[in-house]
């Protein structure tokens, strides 16, 4: 049986037919599904405690699809780039990419301006609060990081970073359009 769990922080599926305690150490019998999974919570890890710190820090509206969106838009450089480019980079629709914008707008993490190329186009840009709340973002990243190597060992952490960038893909590495394979369009 399958029970999906929907909480106010918490989508997951659990396959109760296995009861197995995802803490527990690894072994040779341990079940395939776990890797993903266990890749996904450090992940979930990892940016949900980027978030508390920044909400902690001033920035308590500042979700992980802003801070993908304003990654997409750094990707611009200073001139800025289209909601039709950053809907690429994120594997979104223009019109998705537009809300998301729209919210950077109404939060002040960025602006419109005119493209001075293309008086038909605007282009979006950060702003310095959104310059700085990467700039923060990138310095909890190396905290969190700096934890773990703690936990686990500075060399087992780059271990497992170089044994990551072995087995994904140099194109798939980076990439930000998980709303396609969630289901979502």
């Amino acid at each position: 049986m399958v029970d999906h769990v929907v909480g106010e922080n918490v989508n997951q599926v659990v396959d109760l037919s296995k009861e197995v305690p995802l803490n527990s150490p690894a072994s040779p019998d341990s079940p395939a599904f776990e890797l993903p999974l266990l890749l996904l919570g450090g992940f979930r890890t990892l940016i949900d405690r980027l978030h508390a710190r920044l909400a902690d820090e001033g920035h308590p509206d500042v979700r992980p699809a802003h801070g993908f969106a304003m990654q997409a838009i750094g990707a611009g450089g200073p001139r800025g780039t289209t909601a039709s480019e950053i809907g690429r980079r994120l594997g979104v629709s223009k019109q998705a990419a537009g809300k998301t914008v729209d919210r950077l707008l109404a939060l002040g993490y960025a602006e419109r301006a005119d493209d001075p190329a293309d008086a038909r186009r605007k282009l979006v840009r950060l702003t310095p609060q959104g310059h700085a709340v990467l700039a923060r973002s990138a310095a909890v990243f190396d905290e969190l990081r700096a934890e773990w190597s703690a936990a686990l060992g500075a060399d087992r952490v780059r271990a497992l970073e170089t044994d990551l960038r072995n087995v994904v893909p140099a194109e798939t590495a980076f990439r930000l359009d998980a709303t396609s394979w969630l289901g979502t369009p």
